[in-house]
């Protein structure tokens, strides 16, 4: 979605009751923010990498010094955005889908920014619980190598496993989260960013 097109989703009558900024990068955001209260900060994540890179970066930032602004996600579509619910480490408020319908992303909009003292509680608790049932320790260990450019047999080296280990351990992490590319766990590689990992994971005790 263009800024013109986010733009126009925030003069709807659903919106119209709140003053929007729009900021193109964190710096300008930062600096505005030196004036400004901000009760709700959307971010819009870009389809660009690295710029997606740096938004789910600055949120997790967001999230660590200003806790009490209310924090939403709108992602491209459906699956990003179940990505960044079952992976993000910031607590957010909502995550809402570009794709979806138009009157159906401005209701999620609406009851959101109507939320903004309270954490959306079930969100939270799925990220814990996708925690630990999804991604293992050496799976999320790999994903954080990929996002900074590391090679299959560089993480092999690192983690102190064979490449076919490695390998596995990757198809593995690609199935659970539901891709089918490099490129596919490169995105969800990069909404784990902010969360801290065990470089050379255990080995479970049996």
């Amino acid at each position: 979605m263009s800024e013109a097109g986010l733009r126009h989703l925030f003069t709807s009558p659903v919106t119209k009751k709140y003053y929007f900024h729009f900021f193109k990068n964190h710096a300008a955001f930062s600096k505005a923010q030196k004036k400004t209260n901000f009760f709700s900060v959307i971010y819009a994540l870009s389809g660009m990498r690295e710029h997606r890179r740096e938004g789910l970066l600055n949120l997790y930032a967001l999230s660590q010094s200003h806790p009490d602004i209310q924090r939403i996600v709108l992602a491209d579509d459906d699956h990003e955005a179940r990505l960044v619910s079952h992976l993000s480490p910031s607590r957010l408020h909502g995550i809402v889908s570009k794709s979806a319908p138009l009157n159906v992303l401005l209701t999620h909009l609406g009851t959101l920014l109507g939320e903004t003292r309270r954490i959306n509680e079930n969100i939270v608790n799925h990220w814990y619980i996708s925690q630990s049932r999804m991604l293992s320790p050496t799976e999320r260990a790999i994903l954080h190598y990929m996002t900074r450019g590391f090679s299959i047999p560089e993480i092999a080296t690192h983690l102190e496993r064979n490449i076919k280990t490695i390998r596995a351990h990757k198809f593995n992490a690609m199935a659970k989260l539901g891709v089918h590319s490099d490129i596919g766990l490169l995105n969800a590689a990069d909404i784990l960013m902010g969360l801290p990992f065990d470089e050379k994971p255990r080995p479970a005790v049996a």
